[in-house]
C-alpha cells in the first residue's frame, strides 16, 4: 500500500525535516539497531542525492508549484534536502539549516502545494526504482513536517 499525503497527515505533528523535534532524536533508536538503516537501504548519500536531484527536476516541470522556487538557489536547496533526508534516514549527515517553519514562513503554502511536492518526490523515487516499502518509510518520516510547511 502506498501512503498518500492525506493518509500520512492525520493530525501528525509534522516536525519539518528539522522542525520542533530533532531528526537525530527521532532516529536515535534506529541508529542503535543492528539492522540496516533506511539510509543504507536507500543506497546511501549517492542514491539520496539522485532521488532529490530528480525530484527537483520534477518540481521545475510542475506548474502547480514551480513558481515557489523561481528565486531559489537550487544547488543550495538540493544540498539542504539531501542533508535532511540523509540525517532523517539514519545517515551520517547533520542538518544545520533553517527549521521548516522558518524556511517556509510567509510563503502561504497550502495542502495542495505540499501534496504536489510529495507527488514529485514519489515520481522521483519510482523512476529511481526505490522499492515501495522504502518509499513509504521515507514518506512517513517526512509527513510530520506538513504543519510547519503549510500555513493556510
Amino acid at each position: 500500500m502506498r501512503y498518500t499525503l492525506s493518509s500520512l497527515t492525520k493530525p501528525l505533528a509534522i516536525a519539518a525535516f528539522v522542525g520542533t523535534m530533532t531528526i537525530a532524536g527521532m532516529f536515535n533508536a534506529q541508529a542503535q539497531s543492528t539492522s540496516p538503516t533506511l539510509y543504507e537501504q536507500l543506497g546511501g548519500k549517492e542514491a539520496i542525492t539522485k532521488v532529490v536531484h530528480d525530484m527537483i527536476l520534477n518540481v521545475a516541470a510542475d506548474n502547480r508549484i514551480n513558481h515557489f522556487f523561481a528565486k531559489t538557489n537550487i544547488p543550495h536547496l538540493q544540498m539542504e534536502l539531501v542533508t535532511q533526508v540523509c540525517e532523517g534516514t539514519g545517515g551520517p549527515c547533520k542538518y544545520t539549516g533553517l527549521s521548516m517553519r522558518q524556511a517556509h514562513k510567509g510563503m502561504h503554502l497550502n495542502t495542495a502545494d505540499f501534496n504536489a511536492l510529495v507527488e514529485d518526490l514519489q515520481k522521483s523515487m519510482d523512476s529511481n526504482h526505490v522499492p515501495l516499502g522504502l518509499q513509504n518509510q521515507l514518506l512517513a518520516i517526512l509527513a510530520p513536517m506538513q504543519p510547519d510547511v503549510v500555513h493556510q
